[in-house]
């Protein structure tokens, strides 16, 4: 996209670029422009990094720790990273919890938590789905009785993504029984070294554990630890639930890093005596991506903006995580087509034979790719928020 930075905004990109060029090794970049999750080591050492330079918490309040940057500065910085082939920050503490602390908690949360958050010396995972409460959020039945200065939590939570890797989790909890589900429900930060905490990683459709259950059996929180008032954690999650939706603003950037890897790969295979990139199949399908994701690009804009203003954005963050998901998962689709038959070898590691410098990358992030329409609310969610909220139905 073309806008019209101020000389400002073009020193700031500079300054970004040269910041990321020396932070971001060259080892990242097919692992990253692939969509596969980097180690925790280096998504710690990426944020530690940042935050060495104030950078660490773009989106909070100065006061906070946070940038102060504009809507301008956000999506400089976000498209920057996306041309460094930068990871997206782990996203559970800067963007999830550690908003609703510093907007309810009290000043010694506060004091405690955003610090660990913005330097990386926390790593959080959402405690919210369970077996029989995934998408019916208020059907959750894991309780939390309080015992004097304690809340004694007992039940199971699902898909908790990165628990095994986590120093914290936030949790959902029933409190009181209510005539209405949504009534009752508290939200605790829990350690994870809480004895009775036990977390049993999930592989995934790539082959990697990307998610886990998470086992609470009489797991004693300080009451300290309770977030805001005692039977308001469903408003506090639907808050939640709304900023991750937020996130895909700037992870839907990241579908340029997609579609760069997609253009290389086509362009480094033959058929006959042309590049695929070059034939008219296939050059007419990534084309529709690349306009579709211009599109997205610009809701992403509208919604710094909305953010920054403070103004409610309505079903947009809806719409644009539902799009984004889509595009994403069909350019992830291109690029295996691009690599060809050799891409189902994709647990093949370190083979100086291989046919593609992609691999296993590509296939992997294909795989996991399928993740991002059922995440942070399905797509059918999502369809129901945009039927509700724009359509009044």
């Amino acid at each position: 996209m073309n806008l019209d930075f101020t000389a400002g905004d073009l020193a700031f990109r500079d300054e970004v670029r040269a910041v990321l060029a020396q932070i971001v090794p060259e080892r990242w970049r097919h692992r990253v422009r692939a969509g596969v999750r980097l180690e925790p080591a280096d998504l710690i050492a990426y944020q530690k990094a940042l935050a060495a330079r104030g950078w660490g918490a773009p989106t909070w309040p100065v006061e906070y720790g946070g940038t102060g940057w504009s809507p301008t500065q956000l999506y400089i910085f976000e498209t920057e990273a996306t041309r460094a082939d930068a990871p997206v920050q782990f996203h559970q503490g800067l963007e999830l919890i550690g908003p609703i602390i510093f907007t309810y908690g009290s000043a010694e949360m506060k004091a405690r938590y955003l610090p660990a958050i913005v330097n990386a010396d926390s790593w959080w995972c959402q405690g919210y789905s369970e077996p029989g409460a995934g998408s019916d959020l208020a059907a959750l039945r894991t309780r939390a009785e309080r015992d004097g200065d304690h809340y004694v939590l007992n039940g199971q939570k699902m898909w908790t993504s990165y628990a095994h890797v986590a120093t914290h989790m936030f949790v959902l909890a029933r409190t009181s029984t209510e005539a209405k589900r949504q009534q009752g429900i508290s939200l605790l930060l829990v350690d994870m070294k809480t004895p009775g905490l036990r977390v049993r990683p999930i592989e995934t459709l790539d082959g990697k554990a990307h998610t886990t259950e998470v086992f609470l059996d009489d797991v004693r929180v300080p009451a300290a630890d309770l977030v805001g008032e005692e039977g308001q954690g469903w408003n506090y999650g639907k808050v939640l639930l709304d900023r991750e939706r937020m996130v895909g603003a700037a992870t839907a950037l990241r579908l340029r890093q997609t579609l760069a890897g997609v253009r290389a790969a086509a362009a480094r295979r033959r058929v006959g005596d042309d590049a695929l990139l070059d034939t008219p199949g296939f050059s007419a399908k990534l084309a529709q991506i690349e306009i579709e994701a211009i599109g997205v690009e610009t809701m992403v804009l509208r919604l710094m903006a909305d953010a920054a203003k403070g103004t409610d954005s309505g079903p947009r963050a809806s719409m644009l995580k539902l799009r984004w998901s889509e595009l994403y998962q069909q350019a992830t689709a291109l690029w295996v087509e691009a690599l060809g038959p050799a891409a189902a070898h994709y647990r093949v590691e370190g083979d100086a034979g291989q046919a593609d410098p992609d691999m296993p990358e590509a296939m992997q992030g294909a795989l996991h790719s399928r993740v991002t329409s059922i995440y942070g609310g399905s797509s059918e969610i999502q369809r129901n928020i945009i039927a509700r909220r724009a359509l009044g139905l």
